[in-house]
């Protein structure tokens, strides 16, 4: 349509909320169906989270706020980063926006001039191009593939750095694959950084609560302190929480960025609902106990996915450090056809067929730039991931 600026031709709508919406449409429609697109958890928020949003409502705490955050919450972010991730920030450095997306969102548009790069590590979150794109810049994706488990190595990453590269963005554990890079992997990347003083590292560490086993959560800033004045690091409440309705995000970062973060949020939402942040006050606040009792619950569904998943003909899926998806490769199943004829050519196809032939809505691999791939996200319960995970490996025997 004319009227429409160009910079709407520049982006696309988000794959994983189309999968999702369309999903939930063939349910209205009556179809037996099961999403596995959405990254949500499928579980309640705490009791105690949602009794502090009620007290706040009751108080009257319904107004305006500053523009990036109560300093309430502001302080609670910075006890939570040097609790839990050894980093020292004043209030003055930590920004609250409306989602986590809002505040990479809020950065990039604060920074990114006509052919600045981002490196962007594939699989990625299918967000972040986008938002460069939106911003001006140009996203510089570099694809880790499965033969290094999704990890970016330091040859990759150094190749890519160029004299335009303004921003690395970083996502451990990752969306989509769940890979998670150890504190000996991210200090090779960090040894990297530490040569190229141009480039500012965002780290979106949104799962940092989701990992498994004896994997230890790290995070840039944490594990080269050098690297402190050029890193924004992005966290929220959304997945730990189970607070994705709630649409709080936060950062921390150099005093100038923030700032220029906050402009951009005065002229775009303003203040992240009142409510919301009260009731991440008391997420980051209160009881910490049921973090362990969720991490134990998704490292159930992520073994037994994994497990019938590899189970399938011609998929591999590995097995991921945290997060709440896997990201199986198909290879083995393209060139073949569904018994109804339908040619499996590349991973769209893939995933259309298995939602329209058994209802298992998941997302293509080419929305985060590795294929040929799926992603599952096993944030739902045990028997309708098995059930799921059954009707997958049907639909794989059955090609031919």
């Amino acid at each position: 349509m004319p009227f429409l600026s160009d910079t709407l031709a520049r982006v696309k709508p988000s794959p994983t909320i189309a999968v999702t919406t369309k999903a939930a449409q063939l349910k209205a429609e009556g179809k037996d169906v099961i999403g596995l697109g959405a990254g949500e958890p499928d579980f309640d928020t705490p009791q105690n989270i949602k009794d502090a949003a009620k007290r706040a409502i009751d108080a009257g705490r319904t107004k305006y706020t500053a523009v990036d955050g109560i300093p309430e919450l502001k302080a609670a972010i910075c006890t939570k980063f040097l609790r839990e991730n050894g980093l020292t920030y004043t209030p003055a450095q930590v920004t609250v926006g409306t989602g986590g997306k809002q505040i990479l969102y809020n950065a990039l548009m604060a920074t990114c001039n006509p052919g600045d790069e981002v490196i962007i590590p594939a699989p990625y979150w299918v967000s972040y191009p986008d938002m460069v794109l939106l911003a001006g810049g140009t996203p510089v994706p570099v694809v880790a593939g499965i033969e290094t488990q999704f990890k970016l190595t330091p040859a990759q990453l150094e190749a890519a750095i160029t004299p335009k590269t303004k921003w690395f963005i970083f996502n451990s554990p990752s969306n989509p694959t769940g890979a998670g890079y150890t504190w000996d992997e991210l200090r090779a990347l960090c040894d990297v950084l530490l040569r190229y003083p141009q480039v500012w590292i965002m780290s979106d560490d949104m799962y940092e609560h989701l990992v498994f086993g004896d994997f230890k959560f790290c995070t840039p800033a944490q594990v080269e302190p050098a690297l402190y004045d050029r890193t924004l690091t992005c966290n929220g409440v959304s997945k730990s929480y189970a607070m994705t309705g709630w649409r709080i995000g936060y950062a921390a970062g150099p005093v100038a960025l923030i700032k220029a973060m906050g402009t951009i949020q005065s002229q775009s939402t303003s203040n992240p609902s009142s409510v919301s942040q009260y009731a991440a006050l008391e997420a980051l606040t209160g009881p910490q106990d049921f973090l362990a009792v969720n991490r134990k619950l998704f490292e159930r569904r992520r073994d037994l996915v994994v497990s019938m998943l590899n189970a399938a003909e011609g998929v591999t899926c590995p097995n991921p450090e945290g997060a709440f998806y896997v990201y199986p490769d198909i290879s083995g199943c393209i060139g073949k056809a569904t018994p109804g004829g339908t040619v499996i050519s590349n991973d769209e196809v893939f995933a259309t067929a298995l939602l329209e032939e058994t209802g298992v809505a998941v997302v293509f691999g080419a929305a985060f730039g590795v294929s040929p791939n799926f992603r599952v996200s096993y944030a739902t319960a045990d028997e309708t991931l098995r059930e799921a995970c059954t009707r997958i490996q049907r639909f794989c025997a059955a090609l031919k």
